[in-house]
């Protein structure tokens, strides 16, 4: 049996969408949820705009999903894999690269400045709005990058 490479490329594609941004929303969502913990020991009622602030960092975790759904339909997985070439299998691939290696990076780093957030919900509970606003500013890097990937793998590859 030969080795088909480009479905190699592209599983590997998705894979990566997949368990790299994932790894970063994990990390910023728990160390997050550290910081919240302690908050909420001292203010529970200040649970709503905490819990917001700790889920933020899940987002990109939800982009390489999206992505590596997208490779999946575009090789054709649930409906049969069709042939992919080396050079699609390598396009795929490099469109995953983006919200992989971004979501990665910018998971960890949204989680982080959703911990000041936190603590700054924790010392002020009318600043939660800015809290949000400035964790939400480091998702339009993780949005710039879905945007990427997308059009790489939507668009980079014709069956």
């Amino acid at each position: 049996m030969e080795i088909q490479w480009g479905l190699v490329f592209a599983f590997t594609g998705a894979a990566l969408a997949g368990i790299l941004a994932g790894i970063g929303s994990a990390l910023g969502v728990s160390r997050a949820g550290q910081a919240a913990s302690g908050v909420l020991s001292e203010y529970p009622e200040r649970f709503a705009s905490i819990l917001v602030l700790q889920a933020l960092p899940g987002t990109q975790g939800v982009y390489g999903l999206l992505i590596a759904f997208m490779i999946l339909l575009k090789v054709n997985v649930f409906g049969g894999m069709e042939d992919v070439s080396t050079v699609q299998g390598l396009i795929l691939l490099a469109g995953s690269l983006p919200v992989a290696v971004v979501g990665l990076i910018s998971a960890v780093m949204q989680g982080q400045v959703a911990i000041t957030g936190i603590h700054l919900v924790g010392k002020r509970a009318d600043a939660s709005g800015k809290a949000i606003t400035m964790t939400v500013m480091v998702e339009t890097y993780a949005v710039l990058a879905l945007l990427l990937s997308f059009l790489i793998v939507f668009f980079g590859v014709s069956f």
